[in-house]
């Protein structure tokens, strides 16, 4: 029943209308709003009266009382003052479709007891939030709207922590269109922008932090949603929530309607950027200019490709836990990539479709489901970039590794390194060695790994390294370790034969290092 409540109140947050009403506003239609609002919530919460539906000139006005859902709560568990009714303005058109609006302030308080017993005060408000709208029957979602709220506050407070945070205001928009190819399938877009976010943590246990962002941005798309089949399968969810087993009759429905969505999109990305981040406590204060985040996923069923990326630019970091001596080493700007190819989604979902769940799921089902995901169980993960600077260093590196998903051994990896001013690096450590005498081993490990170096055209260092299945491993070409242990006869020392690099000079061969 909980599912079934939950879902719901999801849903009549964004009006989930089932059919549009004739375009003649009346108290009949009015009437038929509200059954179709509320025939998906339980009896009582239906007779409780928290939905009411009017006629208003040439739309509905649809009102959410929520204070009438909180009459029968524990006043000493849970209290909330200021909750005042919520109105939503519903137009039907002659497309069958709703437009939908609303202006509305929020401001609350009161109090809750968490599952230790504690009491918490809390205060929640919204000078105004304006959203406009239009609604889709036939997918039970929005095609397209805009949302704004302004001065938003939140705060709470327990015998342990308190909270204060705050955003000046926030944007959304949504829009669709149909998807290539008439399927039926639709793409959406979404972007939206929180400015002037502030928040303030304390505790007893804690010093106070607080975390300011000029801004945060996000920008997302879905392309191929089966959006009806979606639809189909949430209300059959709600339709069955409360049967332990299904009949073979509606098991094989729902895994009909299952087939029939898959692949469930053809592309998903999202990105958020965070400006001006700083992050202030009695330890000292850090941040970085720009943060970002990105995550996509696209291809054909058969060969989808995930991708995932973090980066970080001008990074500052104050704060008296970091030794003078380490400051140079903090990285100003980093940039890390991954991403997982030919991720095979059909017959991964076919061979779903083709378990029998009854009795619970088959012995190695995961393992086997894992194989045709990954096509006969190889694994790539590709890294097309990970790079990291700062004052003393700037390193670039990509690479992939391919191996299974059943064992760790059976791997190879190839991957490009490339550093800029290696001698700096060195310099660097070896400054800092005189004060730390165990990074002498460092800065010895890194002229060693120079000495294998070869010079690109615009001067950086790189290396070509290249592990294989057999555990041998070489470096720009060079083998430094066969299948059995260290190639013998080259081990660490470079071909007495080859020529060295232009521009290696500076730092002497590994064999001839103090």
């Amino acid at each position: 029943m909980r599912l079934k409540l939950v879902t719901a109140t999801s849903m009549l947050a964004l009006c989930l209308f089932t059919a549009a009403e004739s375009a003649e506003i009346n108290q009949d239609g009015a009437d038929a709003v509200k059954e179709t609002l509320t025939k998906l919530l339980p009896d009582d919460l239906a007779k409780s009266g928290f939905i009411t539906v009017n006629p208003a000139g040439t739309r509905y006005e649809i009102i959410y009382d929520l204070a009438k859902l909180l009459t029968k709560g524990d006043p000493t568990t849970f209290t909330i003052n200021g909750l005042t009714p919520l109105s939503t303005f519903a137009t039907p058109l002659d497309s069958g479709l709703w437009n939908i609006e609303g202006d509305n302030s929020f401001n609350v308080s009161g109090h809750f007891k968490g599952p230790d017993q504690k009491p918490t005060d809390f205060t929640y408000s919204i000078a105004s939030l304006v959203y406009t709208g239009v609604f889709d029957p036939a997918i039970s979602y929005l095609r397209s709207g805009t949302f704004g709220a302004k001065d938003i506050k939140m705060a709470s407070k327990s015998e342990t922590e308190e909270v204060h945070a705050s955003i000046g205001s926030m944007d959304q928009k949504l829009s669709s269109t149909d998807s290539a190819g008439g399927n039926g399938r639709i793409d959406f877009a979404g972007s939206g922008s929180m400015r002037n976010f502030v928040e303030k943590i304390s505790g007893l246990q804690m010093p106070p932090v607080e975390i300011r962002a000029d801004s945060i941005d996000v920008d997302a798309k879905v392309n191929g949603l089966p959006a009806k089949q979606i639809r189909e399968m949430v209300f059959f969810v709600l339709d069955h929530v409360d049967e332990k087993e299904l009949s073979p009759e509606n098991s094989d429905k729902i895994k009909g309607i299952v087939k029939e969505a898959f692949p469930l999109l053809t592309l998903f990305s999202e990105t958020i950027g965070v400006n001006n981040l700083t992050i202030s406590s009695e330890m000292g204060k850090g941040g970085a200019k720009a943060l970002g985040y990105s995550l996509a996923i696209n291809g054909p069923s058969d060969a989808m490709r995930f991708g995932f990326g973090m980066n970080a630019q001008e990074i500052s970091l104050d704060t008296p836990l970091m030794p003078a001596n380490y400051a140079t080493f903090m990285p100003t700007n980093f940039d890390f990539q991954l991403a997982i190819p030919n991720l095979d989604f059909a017959s991964f979902g076919d061979a779903l479709m083709a378990v029998d769940f009854k009795d619970g799921a088959p012995e190695k089902t995961g393992e086997e489901m894992a194989k045709k995901l990954f096509r006969d169980g190889r694994l790539a993960v590709e890294f097309p970039r990970i790079s990291a600077k700062s004052p003393v260093y700037d390193v670039d590196m990509t690479g992939k590794i391919e191996g299974r998903v059943d064992t760790e051994k059976d791997y190879s990896m190839e991957a490009t390194i490339l550093a800029r001013d290696l001698d700096k690096t060195i310099a660097a450590v070896q400054e800092l060695a005189k004060t730390d005498p165990d990074l002498n081993q460092v800065s010895f490990g890194i002229m060693m790994v120079k000495g294998f170096a070869k010079t690109d055209p615009d001067g950086r260092s790189r290396w070509d390294v290249s592990i294989s299945r057999d555990g041998s491993v070489a470096v720009n070409g060079q083998q430094i370790k066969g299948p059995d242990g260290p190639d013998q006869d080259q081990g660490l020392e470079p071909d007495e034969e080859q020529e060295p690099d232009q521009g290696q000079d500076a730092v002497p061969a590994p064999q001839q290092q103090p």
